[in-house]
């Protein structure tokens, strides 16, 4: 295939950004996206330019590293992570817009990357439950239900890749809170710091600049785990029991 792609280049965080088109052929149906990426970034070498920066990792659709916007898209046109996306996605001809996450609590750092350390600090204040220092213990002496157990572990699924932020149109990562609320709130061990845990990081999450949730689905449509919207009013249910009980 032959493609033309139209690439957010920006040197740093300082300066201002804009759209660079590049004229990419030889694309294989059966690249993922981000080969695509590196071919393109093959073909910027052998013309002595910059490479563009990207952000990957695993390249198997666990991390959450690699995400971009594609035609306006969070992760592209299909529901997974970019990649995860192959070309066989787009036709011979197509043109493509690629852009980094546009969240003001995402800044860029160059190109297509961005900083979501925010996501980090929000877990640093309460993504986590407390135990005692030793050897771990056996996993069903504290038995659960079974549905519990079943959905903090389809919630824990969340990656953090921030798909959620980039297409609510406010900028909200309670899509993202809610997963974490939801899967530690499901579980006996999550339960003694339940209800302060929940204050800690929503008054993160505000702190951070994220936007408030108007309960547009956005975030759910984007998701390329498929968390369900209703861990969202898991969250907001929890922060009312919180408020009432102090």
């Amino acid at each position: 295939m032959k493609l033309t792609l139209k690439i957010w280049r920006q040197a740093n965080a300082s300066e201002k950004g804009a759209l660079k088109t590049y004229e990419l052929d030889g694309v294989s149906s059966d690249m993922s996206f981000l080969e695509m990426l590196d071919l393109l970034n093959e073909q910027l070498l052998h013309n002595d330019e910059e490479p563009v920066a990207f952000d990957s990792d695993c390249r198997e659709g666990i991390c959450g590293m690699c995400s971009l916007m594609i035609n306006g898209e969070a992760h592209g046109p299909e529901v997974t992570t970019t990649c995860q996306l192959h070309m066989r996605s787009f036709k011979d001809g197509d043109t493509i817009t690629i852009e980094p996450w546009r969240a003001t609590s995402f800044p860029i750092v160059k190109d297509l990357i961005v900083d979501r350390s925010a996501f980090d600090r929000i877990i640093q204040n309460g993504g986590y439950i407390s135990a005692n220092t030793g050897s771990a213990p056996e996993a069903n002496s504290v038995p659960a239900p079974r549905d519990k157990a079943m959905r903090a572990f389809n919630t824990a699924t969340c990656i953090g890749c921030g798909a959620c932020v980039a297409a609510c149109p406010n900028g909200s990562a309670s899509l993202f809170l809610g997963a974490k609320i939801t899967h530690l709130g499901e579980l006996p061990q999550g339960q003694p710091e339940r209800y302060s845990r929940v204050q800690s990081m929503v008054g993160q999450h505000d702190a951070e600049g994220f936007g408030g949730c108007t309960n547009i689905g956005e975030c759910a449509a984007a998701c390329p785990k498929e968390i369900p919207l209703d861990v969202i009013s898991q969250l907001n249910k929890d922060l009312r029991k919180s408020m009432i009980l102090g």
